[in-house]
């Protein structure tokens, strides 16, 4: 009688410890691309980063690339990151070497997916290792608002969250899109054309609008909360024009591998992109 006594608190104290310490475990959506969507989950864009040169005869296979993903998902954020002797280098690529390839020597082309997943060689058929990191359900959404008058950005970066996160980063890039140069080719993509003339250079990279191109902290990234980010600054003197001014946002975490991302073009006032 003793024994079953003491066995009967025993189990009664551990039912009131574990309801009075009750731990949440969150559910986690599907991120296959392939999965349907979910109510109230985000879509899950990828970021492509394609480091390239007009000068650079093997960086028209990763534009060609490019171009393949972006016919076959709505998905897909792309920036080009201009090295070397090029009219559209990017000062601040040095960061950017030391963020994905710390180790290593740096050739162009280089092509990451995410920032730091390397997008397989040959890239163009390698397709769906970009639109495998797609999907119709995250718990992280992004949309970006945008006004550009009389010299100035107005930017607002909206991130809404459903799951609690922490460790996150906000990177914001101000891209130009429609510059036109020729491109170098030493491949067969584009017919292989070489040079290709008055070649089309889109989502180039111009500035990084956030303190860090590796991304500032954010706080506050609980369950329904919504947190937005306001920019201003003047047109930067390398846009050439500014009606072809065009925006990337993306958030990473502690590793810098990004979550989700969006882009935006100018002037351009965007809701989430929620499942109903």
């Amino acid at each position: 009688m003793k024994k079953i006594y003491l066995l009967s608190l025993l189990f009664g104290s551990f039912l009131f410890l574990s309801c009075s310490d009750t731990n949440v475990v969150e559910n986690k959506p599907d991120q296959n691309s392939a999965a349907p969507p979910i109510s109230g989950n985000f879509k899950k864009h990828v970021l492509i980063e394609d480091y390239t040169g007009t000068w650079c005869g093997n960086c028209a296979r990763v534009a060609y690339a490019v171009e393949q993903v972006k016919q076959q998902t709505d998905k897909a954020v792309t920036v080009a990151i201009h090295d070397g002797n090029d009219p559209y280098s990017y000062n601040g690529i040095d960061s950017l070497k030391i963020l994905i390839s710390p180790n290593s020597t740096w050739a162009l082309p280089i092509a990451r997916l995410n920032r730091m997943t390397v997008w397989t060689y040959p890239e163009p058929t390698n397709i769906q290792q970009a639109i495998d990191l797609t999907g119709n359900n995250t718990t992280l959404g992004v949309a970006l608002n945008s006004t550009i008058a009389n010299g100035t950005i107005n930017l607002d970066v909206n991130m809404k969250f459903i799951q609690n996160y922490t460790g996150l980063k906000l990177v914001v890039y101000l891209l130009e899109d429609h510059l036109i140069y020729d491109q170098r080719n030493y491949t067969n993509y584009f017919n292989g054309i070489n040079p290709i003339p008055n070649f089309e250079h889109n989502h180039v990279l111009r500035k990084y609008i956030t303190k860090s191109i590796w991304g500032d902290a954010l706080t506050g990234t609980n369950y329904n909360a919504t947190i937005t980010k306001s920019f201003s600054l003047t047109i930067p003197t390398n846009i050439s024009n500014p009606t072809n001014i065009s925006f990337a946002a993306f958030i990473v975490d502690s590793n810098n591998n990004v979550l989700n991302a969006r882009a935006s073009l100018a002037n351009e006032n965007q809701a989430f992109e929620v499942n109903p």
